[in-house]
């Protein structure tokens, strides 16, 4: 494993075996991917440490820690780590009880996890268009999509930044809705001063390793009505009162509920322990890259050529993502393999889920949805990781070059 000291003095270990030549591109220099993993600190010695305790199964002491630590960067009284996003959204889909035929509002331009949560649940995914400044769910639109079937709403909080969810609770209260954030993206951002995680009943994020926080697969679900911690802690340990055993408030454990194997082991949450300590520290130099793209495209985006990234001033990112709107598909494909003839990978993001194969199988859409549309063919990520440093003024140089050359 190689070290390197950044430019804030402070160790950054990069997980490539020794050895390790990174493949470089056409024209010489390394490959910049869209996403590289990094140690940021005590990762190994915490997974050492996990051995040495001698428990590797779910809810042991590096667990615990980490509980702690989410419930305090989510503003929340209640966390459980999950092995993954995708199952904290599958948890959530059975605390909001749903049934064959209930529907959930969420937006097309999400991952595929957000609404197969709902479909394993025999309901059905309702999908509305997105606001066409923030990408994020119009709540106005989920607003039209409320039925008498409706059960939840699901809100993504696109590249870090919070959905309206002032607009949305509006929404919910009025119908006895559940509100749910899709946070996978979101850990330490904030609205109207409120941390993503506490914005609605239940919050899901990811940990997974193109995440701010990472730990290669894994995530949390946070619990904001006290009336639902006990029976998610159920649902999480295999629909078991196990958790009670534990803290010796019953004498044994019994099936009790529908659940699954939600947890994460030990080794995955002593990894993750590493990278939550550190967690302010890492959105600060996700910030600062953040910024530096912004800077670098503003005269492009002031000329008309593209568009940055805009949110809504009650939001503050976390530097999760930086993305650029082009003209239309073609002016983004082409910029894409440029991009990667010059060694840099950027890739387009989310297939509207309207218009897939399961998407027209299990859900339906509510609405107009050309916004989804438009933006989906337009949008570019450009590399942005813990690790990225100088290679960044490659992908800036590299980027502009086709910009300017294609104005």
């Amino acid at each position: 494993m190689a070290s390197s000291v950044d430019t804030t003095g402070k160790l950054c270990l990069d997980w490539r075996v020794p050895g390790h030549v990174e493949r470089s591109g056409p024209s010489g220099v390394r490959t910049v991917p869209f996403n590289r993993p990094s140690l940021v600190g005590d990762e190994i010695d915490n997974i050492l440490e996990a051995i040495r305790r001698g428990q590797l199964s779910g809810d042991g002491h590096f667990t615990r820690e980490c509980n702690r630590i989410v419930c305090r960067l989510t503003g929340t009284k209640a966390a459980l780590l999950t092995h993954s996003c995708t199952a904290a959204l599958e948890m959530a889909a059975i605390l909001a009880d749903l049934e064959a035929g209930d529907e959930v509002i969420m937006p097309s331009f999400t991952f595929v996890s957000t609404a197969n949560a709902v479909v394993l649940r025999g309901a059905v995914p309702v999908f509305v268009d997105i606001d066409p400044e923030t990408l994020n769910i119009d709540p106005a639109a989920a607003a039209a999509a409320v039925s008498p079937r409706t059960r939840a709403i699901f809100a993504v909080h696109y590249a870090g930044f919070p959905a309206d969810m002032d607009a949305l609770a509006e929404v919910a209260q009025a119908h006895d809705l559940l509100l749910v954030e899709d946070a996978a993206q979101a850990l330490g951002s904030r609205y109207k001063g409120r941390l993503a995680g506490s914005l609605g009943d239940l919050a899901a994020f990811s940990f997974h390793e193109t995440k701010n926080i990472i730990s290669g697969e894994g995530g949390a679900l946070t619990v904001n009505r006290p009336d639902l911690v006990p029976r998610a802690e159920i649902i999480r340990e295999k629909g078991t009162n196990r958790s009670l055993f534990l803290r010796g408030q019953v004498d044994k454990y019994t099936w009790v509920d529908v659940g699954s194997s939600f947890l994460p082991g030990e080794l995955i949450t002593a990894f993750l322990h590493a990278q939550l300590s550190r967690a302010e520290e890492i959105t600060a130099r996700r910030l600062g890259m953040f910024d530096r793209y912004m800077d670098a495209f503003a005269d492009l985006e002031a000329s008309g050529r593209l568009r940055r990234p805009r949110w809504s001033p009650d939001c503050e990112g976390n530097g999760h993502m930086f993305y650029l709107l082009l003209r239309d598909i073609d002016d983004r494909d082409a910029f894409i393999g440029h991009l990667r003839k010059q060694g840099t990978i950027a890739p387009f993001h989310y297939v509207p889920l309207h218009s897939s194969p399961a998407g027209v199988r299990f859900a339906r859409a509510s609405g107009d949805l050309s916004v989804t549309d438009d933006i989906s063919a337009r949008l570019v990520r450009l590399p942005l990781f813990f690790g990225l440093g100088g290679e960044i003024d490659h992908v800036i140089q590299q980027a502009r070059q086709y910009l300017e050359q294609a104005s």
